[in-house]
């Protein structure tokens, strides 16, 4: 996709979420009595406005669609008007005031929610069952026992039916402390288990990286076999410089045959630097090519590559997959439970980054969103709906953090201002203020970073 759709789908995004956000403040405030004096959508330069309703609420959208905000009436901000002194933010009950401020996470929730609802009843619950390919013996997963063909069905006694549970599973593990239980049922239904030894925190933290998991753990799911055809060679790389072409079959790598594209990955990744001996087969026709293997470096390791792509994933056997159709009751059950797991294991990933149990690489700036934006929205509809239930439930746990300049903080100051019977004085507000805008532009200078790591790493 070109750059621009992939502009165009993330402000498409941003604008959705964030107008359910600021709608969730806006909505709970104007039935609770406040008055609204402003809802925009964005910042900066106003590019439309309406004024309307008896409280003269001015509707914006504006020309950065980063954000957006509420503005309601609070004589901390300007004069008020006596006879509207008790629609005022800072006159309204603290309890209210609160649940003003929690109307917006809780609506990005809800939103995430409904919209997992609907993507469930249409689609229903299709699942790629967590078969193991073929494991390295000197691996964590081979060390512990794991072999090819076994059904991954536990991570440390929690029941797994899909690759994204086992994944989601796994990445909990690892970033914790503990020794790391694979309860595994092979074809002839006996059950085994093995325990995944990671003793150096270090090591640990290191697998949480973006994609490091899987391979640095060992653990390959199972794939139908792939043809050794090229799906497409880079027209400057070593391979099409030698002369192969997409859809050239490989037969051998310096005498060796191969089976399916996964051995001509091995027999290339081997050979960094060296010049290998390719015999294809192009239509009716065979030859033999001397092709120079360039070495690069992917995660840490030195590797051989001729710039060439396998052809499209052939698809899963029907026993590798499971479907279930839901009913709306069962779909928004369903919807529930997966809501509330993201957003528990969102918030334990979070702290154990913290606390350095996790890597701050995890973090994603606005060019990775653009990207998954994109990306999700070229491969359909239901992708993309799905791609925003995961920023939405990602949008209001953020903003209950206790960071002072989000939603969080501000009920955190409300609490306090609540118990202690008076405002909390303005040096303290602002040291707050200070604080919660200096840690979020240190949290999104590492995710811009690591942004800009991906794109050029």
């Amino acid at each position: 996709m070109s750059v621009l759709t992939h502009a165009l789908a993330f402000v498409v995004a941003v604008c959705l979420l964030v107008t359910v956000h600021e709608f969730g403040h806006f909505w709970v405030a104007r039935r609770l009595g406040f008055k609204v004096l402003r809802f925009s959508v964005g910042f900066g330069k106003t590019l439309w406005s309406r004024v309307a309703g008896a409280d003269r609420t001015e509707y914006v959208i504006a020309a950065v669609p980063l954000g957006g905000y509420v503005k309601m009436l609070d004589e901390r901000e300007a004069p008020v008007d006596p006879s509207e002194q008790h629609r005022a933010f800072n006159r309204r009950p603290h309890w209210q005031r609160i649940c003003v401020l929690l109307a917006g996470p809780a609506f990005n929730i809800i939103f995430a929610v409904l919209l997992l609802t609907a993507i469930l009843m249409m689609s229903g619950v299709a699942q790629v069952r967590p078969v193991l390919g073929d494991i390295e013996a000197d691996s964590l997963a081979g060390r512990a026992g794991l072999q090819g063909g076994e059904e991954i069905t536990a991570i440390d006694g929690h029941p797994v039916a899909s690759q994204r549970d086992v994944l989601l599973g796994l990445l909990d593990a690892v970033s914790g402390s503990a020794p790391i239980l694979v309860s595994t049922r092979s074809s002839d239904g006996t059950t085994h288990s093995g325990t995944l030894a990671i003793p150096d925190p270090a090591h640990r933290r290191q697998l949480t990286e973006p994609s490091a998991l899987m391979s640095g753990l060992g653990i390959r799911f199972y794939e139908p076999p792939i043809p050794p055809t090229l799906g497409t060679v880079e027209p400057e790389g070593p391979a099409a410089h030698s002369g192969l072409k997409a859809g050239d079959t490989i037969l051998s790598i310096d005498g060796e045959s191969v089976r399916d594209f996964q051995d001509v990955v091995k027999h290339i990744q081997a050979r960094p630097g060296r010049t290998v001996s390719i015999r294809y087969r192009r239509e009716a026709t065979e030859g033999t090519l001397q092709v120079p293997v360039l070495a690069e470096v992917h995660d840490g390791k030195t590797i051989g590559r001729i710039h060439v792509a396998p052809p499209p994933l052939p698809p899963y056997p029907e026993s590798m997959l499971r479907h279930v159709n839901l009913s709306l009751p069962a779909a928004f059950v369903r919807a529930n439970v997966e809501a509330w797991n993201m957003s528990t294991l969102q918030a334990r990933l979070f702290w154990r980054m913290l606390i350095g149990h996790v890597s701050m690489k995890n973090l994603s700036g606005p060019l990775s969103i653009a990207e998954y934006a994109g990306d999700s929205a070229a491969l359909g509809t239901v992708s993309f709906l799905s791609f925003l239930v995961v920023v939405s439930l990602a949008l209001g746990f953020m903003n209950l953090l206790p960071i002072p300049i989000l939603d969080g903080g501000q009920i955190v100051f409300q609490t306090i201002e609540w118990l202690k019977g008076s405002p909390l004085s303005e040096r303290f507000q602002a040291i707050g203020q200070q604080l919660g805008i200096a840690l979020l532009v240190l949290l999104m200078g590492v995710a811009l970073f690591n942004d800009i790591s991906r794109q050029f790493g």
